[in-house]
């Protein structure tokens, strides 16, 4: 990535094996990163693998759940002993459906919450012995959810505002060993599965984009090259930071990507 350096270093991306988390991933590749990337699905993990290894750096792959401890820490100390500290970590693990509160149950809240809040929990407490001290870089991938209300995602807001507080948290109990931990707010980006669920048609997608003050809907590199900046040594003094990449959209007082939630409802489970 021409302006990025990561010769040397080491990136561990949860999440890492599709969408903008993939994305992230191929540009520290690019930059000349040793990359690992994680998620549940073996045949995700492996066919990341391959496309990473186009570049020409280290890669590994590993298939575990970021609700699961133990998967996750050995996916984090195989990640070590092979590639070296951790210098970058990326958690971009989510989970989401649209869904009024009324029609939710409480196992479908826990799941989003359990994949996005805990998960980014057990990403980064798990991943703390394992990085580079000082001088590691954490960059938690939010979402706009997390500060703007949207109907049919109570969950997300709920799990992305607490990734967020999480976020500030530990960028104040870490600094001192000279971790900076951040946050990225990426708004609708095309191509990828959120933007997909969240305006399944074009009329849709066309609608949220003219609510964009730069009209256009961002691209996975927009939010890579944001990511590369603060796991660099030019953000060298930014940690607890909470940055939106969405061309000005959460600015612009929109109310959401989902549809307005439907007045009548199912019993409540």
């Amino acid at each position: 990535m021409p302006g990025f350096d990561f010769t040397g270093r080491t990136v561990f991306v949860a999440g890492g094996t599709s969408g903008i988390n993939l994305g992230i991933a191929e540009a520290f590749a690019q930059a000349g990163a040793r990359v690992a990337v994680m998620s549940r699905s073996p045949q995700k993990v492996d066919d990341a693998k391959r496309r990473l290894q186009t570049y020409g750096g280290e890669v590994a792959g590993f298939a575990a759940d970021v609700r699961n401890p133990e998967t996750t820490r050995a996916a984090l100390k195989a990640t070590y002993d092979t590639l070296g500290a951790i210098d970058v970590l990326i958690s971009g693990a989510a989970g989401n459906f649209p869904a009024a509160a009324l029609d939710m149950s409480p196992n479908g809240f826990k799941a989003v919450v359990d994949i996005d809040l805990l998960g980014t929990f057990n990403v980064l407490r798990l991943a703390h012995e394992y990085l580079r001290k000082p001088g590691a870089s954490i960059v938690n991938i939010s979402a706009p959810q997390a500060v703007v209300p949207m109907a049919l995602q109570a969950h997300v807001c709920a799990a992305k505002a607490g990734v967020d507080m999480l976020t500030r948290v530990l960028a104040i109990e870490w600094g001192g060993d000279g971790i900076r931990v951040n946050s990225v707010i990426p708004g609708p980006i095309e191509s990828t599965e959120g933007m997909a669920r969240l305006a399944p048609s074009a009329e849709a997608m066309q609608a949220v984009a003219s609510a964009v003050p730069l009209a256009r809907l961002g691209s996975k590199q927009d939010v890579a090259n944001l990511v590369l900046f603060l796991a660099s040594p030019m953000a060298s003094y930014i940690t607890g930071a909470i940055i939106p990449v969405d061309g000005g959209w959460s600015a612009n007082g929109v109310g959401g990507l989902a549809p307005p939630a439907d007045k009548h409802h199912s019993p409540p489970r």
